[in-house]
Protein backbone atom coordinates (compact mmCIF):
# COMPACT_ATOMS: atom_id res chain seq x y z
CA UNK A 1 0.00 0.00 0.00
CA UNK A 2 1.07 3.41 -0.87
CA UNK A 3 0.11 7.24 -0.33
CA UNK A 4 1.38 10.28 -1.60
CA UNK A 5 2.85 12.28 1.03
CA UNK A 6 4.31 15.51 1.94
CA UNK A 7 8.37 15.20 2.45
CA UNK A 8 11.02 17.42 4.05
CA UNK A 9 13.99 16.01 2.61
CA UNK A 10 16.14 18.77 4.34
CA UNK A 11 15.61 22.17 5.85
CA UNK A 12 13.83 24.38 3.03
CA UNK A 13 13.59 21.81 0.57
CA UNK A 14 10.14 19.97 0.20
CA UNK A 15 8.52 17.60 -1.99
CA UNK A 16 5.40 15.50 -2.90
CA UNK A 17 6.60 11.63 -3.07
CA UNK A 18 4.93 8.28 -3.38
CA UNK A 19 6.03 6.44 -0.11
CA UNK A 20 5.14 2.94 0.97
CA UNK A 21 2.73 2.42 3.94
CA UNK A 22 3.57 0.23 7.10
CA UNK A 23 1.01 -2.83 6.51
CA UNK A 24 -2.00 -2.32 9.62
CA UNK A 25 -2.34 -5.22 12.41
CA UNK A 26 -5.49 -5.87 13.93
CA UNK A 27 -5.43 -2.65 16.11
CA UNK A 28 -5.30 0.16 13.51
CA UNK A 29 -7.44 1.84 10.79
CA UNK A 30 -6.60 2.94 7.14
CA UNK A 31 -7.65 6.42 7.05
CA UNK A 32 -8.01 8.45 3.83
CA UNK A 33 -7.11 12.03 4.52
CA UNK A 34 -9.19 15.11 3.12
CA UNK A 35 -7.37 17.56 4.73
CA UNK A 36 -4.32 18.42 6.72
CA UNK A 37 -3.11 21.38 8.26
CA UNK A 38 -0.07 23.35 8.35
CA UNK A 39 1.46 24.59 11.64
CA UNK A 40 3.60 27.87 12.00
CA UNK A 41 5.46 26.67 15.36
CA UNK A 42 6.59 23.62 15.35
CA UNK A 43 6.29 22.65 11.85
CA UNK A 44 8.04 25.95 10.77
CA UNK A 45 11.27 25.20 12.84
CA UNK A 46 11.14 21.67 11.35
CA UNK A 47 10.88 23.36 7.72
CA UNK A 48 13.43 26.28 8.54
CA UNK A 49 15.91 23.58 10.08
CA UNK A 50 16.02 25.41 13.68
CA UNK A 51 14.20 22.85 15.42
CA UNK A 52 15.82 22.15 18.86
CA UNK A 53 17.07 18.73 19.17
CA UNK A 54 13.93 16.45 19.41
CA UNK A 55 12.67 12.65 19.73
CA UNK A 56 12.76 11.55 16.38
CA UNK A 57 14.16 14.20 14.68
CA UNK A 58 15.95 14.01 11.57
CA UNK A 59 15.16 13.89 7.70
CA UNK A 60 13.89 13.34 5.58
CA UNK A 61 10.41 13.30 7.05
CA UNK A 62 6.78 13.50 6.91
CA UNK A 63 5.68 16.70 8.54
CA UNK A 64 2.04 17.45 10.10
CA UNK A 65 -0.20 16.50 13.17
CA UNK A 66 -3.49 18.14 11.84
CA UNK A 67 -5.43 16.13 9.68
CA UNK A 68 -9.07 14.81 8.99
CA UNK A 69 -10.60 11.83 6.86
CA UNK A 70 -12.41 9.09 6.31
CA UNK A 71 -11.50 5.05 8.02
CA UNK A 72 -11.58 2.91 5.27
CA UNK A 73 -10.58 -0.31 6.72
CA UNK A 74 -10.64 -0.63 10.57
CA UNK A 75 -8.89 -3.50 11.98
CA UNK A 76 -11.17 -6.18 14.33
CA UNK A 77 -9.54 -4.54 17.66
CA UNK A 78 -9.29 -0.71 16.38
CA UNK A 79 -12.46 0.47 17.78
CA UNK A 80 -13.49 2.05 15.01
CA UNK A 81 -15.58 1.43 12.18
CA UNK A 82 -15.13 2.18 8.13
CA UNK A 83 -16.90 5.32 7.25
CA UNK A 84 -16.04 6.85 10.61
CA UNK A 85 -14.91 10.94 10.04
CA UNK A 86 -12.01 10.76 12.55
CA UNK A 87 -9.62 13.80 13.23
CA UNK A 88 -5.34 11.93 13.29
CA UNK A 89 -2.66 13.56 15.09
CA UNK A 90 0.06 12.04 12.99
CA UNK A 91 1.02 8.81 11.88
CA UNK A 92 4.72 6.81 12.07
CA UNK A 93 3.53 4.83 8.99
CA UNK A 94 6.39 5.72 6.28
CA UNK A 95 8.93 3.23 6.86
CA UNK A 96 12.75 4.60 6.67
CA UNK A 97 10.92 7.88 6.12
CA UNK A 98 10.79 9.72 10.05
CA UNK A 99 6.92 10.12 10.49
CA UNK A 100 7.57 13.34 12.78
CA UNK A 101 4.86 14.08 12.59
CA UNK A 102 3.61 12.75 9.77
CA UNK A 103 -0.09 13.67 9.11
CA UNK A 104 0.63 15.16 5.79
CA UNK A 105 -0.24 12.52 3.69
CA UNK A 106 -3.81 11.26 1.45
CA UNK A 107 -3.26 7.85 3.46
CA UNK A 108 -2.47 6.87 6.85
CA UNK A 109 -1.97 3.84 8.91
CA UNK A 110 -2.61 4.55 12.79
CA UNK A 111 -3.86 2.61 15.77
CA UNK A 112 -7.42 3.21 16.14
CA UNK A 113 -6.96 4.72 19.88
CA UNK A 114 -5.35 7.69 17.88
CA UNK A 115 -8.39 8.04 15.37
CA UNK A 116 -10.91 10.98 17.28
CA UNK A 117 -14.24 10.08 15.53
CA UNK A 118 -15.90 13.37 14.87
CA UNK A 119 -18.88 15.11 13.26
CA UNK A 120 -18.42 14.95 9.57
CA UNK A 121 -20.11 18.47 9.65
CA UNK A 122 -16.66 19.76 10.48
CA UNK A 123 -15.13 18.99 7.87
CA UNK A 124 -11.43 21.18 7.29
CA UNK A 125 -12.40 22.76 10.82
CA UNK A 126 -11.49 19.22 11.99
CA UNK A 127 -7.77 19.74 11.45
CA UNK A 128 -8.20 22.81 14.19
CA UNK A 129 -8.36 19.98 17.11
CA UNK A 130 -4.69 20.02 17.65
CA UNK A 131 -4.17 23.75 18.20
CA UNK A 132 -7.49 23.36 20.11
CA UNK A 133 -6.45 20.86 22.73
CA UNK A 134 -2.92 22.64 22.56
CA UNK A 135 -4.89 25.59 24.14
CA UNK A 136 -7.14 23.39 26.87
CA UNK A 137 -3.89 21.84 28.14
CA UNK A 138 -2.09 25.28 28.73
CA UNK A 139 -5.31 26.95 30.38
CA UNK A 140 -6.39 23.55 32.52
CA UNK A 141 -3.53 22.02 34.33
CA UNK A 142 -4.76 21.60 38.49
CA UNK A 143 -4.72 24.96 40.33
CA UNK A 144 -4.12 27.31 37.48
CA UNK A 145 -6.64 30.26 36.25
CA UNK A 146 -7.62 31.08 33.60
CA UNK A 147 -5.05 33.80 31.63
CA UNK A 148 -6.31 37.51 32.25
CA UNK A 149 -3.65 38.09 29.19
CA UNK A 150 -2.69 36.57 25.84
CA UNK A 151 0.40 37.56 24.29
CA UNK A 152 -0.62 36.63 20.54
CA UNK A 153 -3.45 36.58 17.95
CA UNK A 154 -2.61 33.66 16.03
CA UNK A 155 -4.73 30.40 15.73
CA UNK A 156 -3.39 29.40 18.99
CA UNK A 157 -3.91 32.71 21.22
CA UNK A 158 -7.55 33.05 19.80
CA UNK A 159 -8.08 29.26 20.92
CA UNK A 160 -6.96 29.93 24.35
CA UNK A 161 -8.74 33.45 24.13
CA UNK A 162 -12.18 31.74 23.10
CA UNK A 163 -11.75 28.64 26.08
CA UNK A 164 -10.88 31.97 28.21
CA UNK A 165 -13.88 33.21 27.65
CA UNK A 166 -16.11 30.01 27.45
CA UNK A 167 -14.45 29.47 31.09
CA UNK A 168 -16.33 33.08 32.55
CA UNK A 169 -13.15 34.59 31.82
CA UNK A 170 -12.41 37.86 30.31
CA UNK A 171 -8.79 38.38 28.59
CA UNK A 172 -6.92 40.96 26.85
CA UNK A 173 -4.92 40.04 24.09
CA UNK A 174 -1.64 41.59 22.68
CA UNK A 175 -1.33 41.79 19.00
CA UNK A 176 1.18 43.92 17.31
CA UNK A 177 0.20 43.28 13.80
CA UNK A 178 -2.69 45.49 13.16
CA UNK A 179 -4.06 43.09 10.34
CA UNK A 180 -4.25 40.49 13.15
CA UNK A 181 -6.37 42.46 15.91
CA UNK A 182 -10.24 41.53 14.64
CA UNK A 183 -12.00 38.33 14.70
CA UNK A 184 -12.27 38.70 18.56
CA UNK A 185 -15.60 37.71 20.21
CA UNK A 186 -15.89 38.27 23.52
CA UNK A 187 -12.42 39.17 24.57
CA UNK A 188 -10.16 42.55 23.61
CA UNK A 189 -7.19 42.66 21.76
CA UNK A 190 -4.57 45.91 21.44
CA UNK A 191 -1.19 47.25 20.54
CA UNK A 192 0.93 46.21 23.53
CA UNK A 193 2.59 49.69 23.18
CA UNK A 194 -1.05 51.23 24.26
CA UNK A 195 -1.09 49.09 27.39
CA UNK A 196 0.00 50.54 30.67
CA UNK A 197 -1.15 47.72 33.26
CA UNK A 198 0.97 46.10 35.61
CA UNK A 199 -1.04 43.70 37.39
CA UNK A 200 -2.23 40.70 35.27
CA UNK A 201 -2.05 37.74 37.56
CA UNK A 202 -1.86 34.99 34.68
CA UNK A 203 0.10 35.80 31.35
CA UNK A 204 0.19 33.15 28.38
CA UNK A 205 2.54 33.56 26.09
CA UNK A 206 1.90 31.56 23.00
CA UNK A 207 4.55 34.27 20.42
CA UNK A 208 7.37 31.61 20.91
CA UNK A 209 9.68 35.07 21.53
CA UNK A 210 11.99 34.28 24.58
CA UNK A 211 12.91 38.24 24.24
CA UNK A 212 9.75 39.24 26.02
CA UNK A 213 10.19 37.23 29.00
CA UNK A 214 11.61 40.05 31.06
CA UNK A 215 8.70 42.46 29.88
CA UNK A 216 6.26 40.12 30.36
CA UNK A 217 7.21 39.43 34.63
CA UNK A 218 7.75 43.06 34.90
CA UNK A 219 3.88 43.43 34.11
CA UNK A 220 2.96 40.76 36.77
CA UNK A 221 1.06 41.23 40.23
CA UNK A 222 2.76 39.78 42.89
CA UNK A 223 2.44 35.91 43.02
CA UNK A 224 1.42 35.90 39.49
CA UNK A 225 2.25 33.52 36.57
CA UNK A 226 4.18 33.49 32.98
CA UNK A 227 2.58 30.16 31.40
CA UNK A 228 5.26 29.49 28.20
CA UNK A 229 2.89 28.04 25.59
CA UNK A 230 4.82 28.73 22.60
CA UNK A 231 7.87 26.36 21.18
CA UNK A 232 11.33 28.42 21.74
CA UNK A 233 14.12 27.84 19.51
CA UNK A 234 16.51 29.62 21.54
CA UNK A 235 17.67 29.25 25.34
CA UNK A 236 15.59 31.70 27.95
CA UNK A 237 16.77 33.65 30.28
CA UNK A 238 15.63 36.43 32.61
CA UNK A 239 16.69 39.14 35.15
CA UNK A 240 16.29 38.28 38.77
CA UNK A 241 15.25 40.85 40.49
CA UNK A 242 11.92 41.89 39.00
CA UNK A 243 10.83 38.31 39.18
CA UNK A 244 12.08 38.03 42.83
CA UNK A 245 10.38 41.40 43.74
CA UNK A 246 6.80 40.08 42.36
CA UNK A 247 7.73 36.24 43.64
CA UNK A 248 6.76 35.64 39.90
CA UNK A 249 6.08 32.54 38.80
CA UNK A 250 7.17 30.59 34.80
CA UNK A 251 5.31 27.37 34.03
CA UNK A 252 6.17 25.56 30.55
CA UNK A 253 2.74 23.90 29.17
CA UNK A 254 3.99 21.37 26.88
CA UNK A 255 2.02 19.35 24.26
CA UNK A 256 -1.22 18.10 25.03
CA UNK A 257 -2.57 14.71 26.26
CA UNK A 258 -5.33 12.21 25.05
CA UNK A 259 -7.93 13.99 27.90
CA UNK A 260 -7.47 17.67 26.23
CA UNK A 261 -8.89 16.23 23.06
CA UNK A 262 -11.65 14.71 24.61
CA UNK A 263 -12.24 18.02 26.31
CA UNK A 264 -12.00 19.90 23.50
CA UNK A 265 -14.33 17.42 21.63
CA UNK A 266 -16.81 17.87 24.63
CA UNK A 267 -16.27 21.72 24.17
CA UNK A 268 -16.88 21.63 20.25
CA UNK A 269 -20.26 19.40 20.46
CA UNK A 270 -21.68 21.54 23.50
CA UNK A 271 -21.37 24.22 21.17
CA UNK A 272 -19.09 26.16 23.48
CA UNK A 273 -15.78 26.40 21.55
CA UNK A 274 -16.44 27.58 18.05
CA UNK A 275 -13.74 26.53 15.67
CA UNK A 276 -15.06 29.08 13.17
CA UNK A 277 -13.00 31.88 11.31
CA UNK A 278 -9.69 30.56 12.17
CA UNK A 279 -8.74 28.91 8.89
CA UNK A 280 -7.90 31.67 6.23
CA UNK A 281 -5.76 29.90 3.59
CA UNK A 282 -6.32 26.70 1.33
CA UNK A 283 -4.34 24.97 -1.28
CA UNK A 284 -4.79 21.82 -3.24
CA UNK A 285 -1.63 19.10 -1.86
CA UNK A 286 0.05 18.72 -4.97
CA UNK A 287 1.49 22.86 -4.33
CA UNK A 288 2.51 21.91 -1.22
CA UNK A 289 5.38 23.44 -1.07
CA UNK A 290 4.11 27.27 -2.70
CA UNK A 291 1.75 26.40 0.72
CA UNK A 292 4.27 25.69 3.31
CA UNK A 293 6.24 29.20 1.97
CA UNK A 294 3.06 30.68 2.21
CA UNK A 295 1.98 29.70 5.42
CA UNK A 296 5.46 30.21 7.39
CA UNK A 297 5.87 34.04 5.62
CA UNK A 298 2.48 35.81 4.84
CA UNK A 299 1.53 37.56 8.22
CA UNK A 300 -2.28 37.09 6.47
CA UNK A 301 -2.09 33.58 6.64
CA UNK A 302 -3.70 32.26 9.93
CA UNK A 303 -4.28 28.46 8.98
CA UNK A 304 -3.00 26.78 6.07
CA UNK A 305 -4.97 23.93 4.72
CA UNK A 306 -3.82 21.42 2.36
CA UNK A 307 -6.53 19.54 0.48
CA UNK A 308 -6.05 15.86 -0.09
CA UNK A 309 -9.52 14.88 -1.97
CA UNK A 310 -7.37 14.78 -5.51
CA UNK A 311 -3.59 14.55 -4.48
CA UNK A 312 -2.32 13.38 -7.96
Amino acid sequence: MKAMAVVLERPEHLVLSQLDLTAPTDDDVVVDISWSGISTGTEKLLWSGRMPAFPGMGYPLVPGYESVGEVVTAGPNSGRRSGDTVFVPGSNCFGPVRGLFGGAAARLVVPGVRALPIDSQLQERGVLFALAATAHHATSAPGTQQPDLIIGHGVLGRMIARLAVAAGAAPVVWETNAARRGGATGYEVIDPATDARRNYKCICDVSGDGTLLDSLIGRLAPGGEVVLAGFYDEPLSFVFPPAFMREARIRVAAQWQPQDLQSTKQLVEAGRLSLDGLITHRSEAQHADAAYRTAFGDPACLKMILDWRNPS
